[in-house]
């Protein structure tokens, strides 16, 4: 799965670990609608280590991203707007 974490970079995030991404997802909108700031921010960290344990790819690689993560620096308020529902990746 291609992810790009805005602000940042794009990575390939290999297959094994999209559950592990997905359950993190699901974990942020739970952070979230629990009105949970520091347990948000300790799974969106966990988050972004993931995807970033990834393969960067190049600049200049034109693979579309299936996946866009909001910028490391998101702030709660921001994260209530975006971890709702089924998340960023959809069940």
């Amino acid at each position: 799965m291609i992810v790009r974490i805005s602000t940042e970079a794009q990575y390939e995030v290999p297959a094994d670990q999209v559950d592990r991404l997905n359950a993190l997802d699901n974990a942020c909108v739970e952070a979230v609608e629990a009105g949970d700031e520091a347990k948000f921010h300790e799974t969106y960290d966990a988050m972004l280590e993931l995807v970033r344990k990834g393969a960067q790819l190049e600049d200049d690689d034109l693979h579309g991203s299936e996946l866009i993560l909001p910028p490391p620096d998101l702030s709660f308020a921001e994260a209530g707007e975006t971890f709702t529902g089924d998340g960023l990746i959809p069940d």
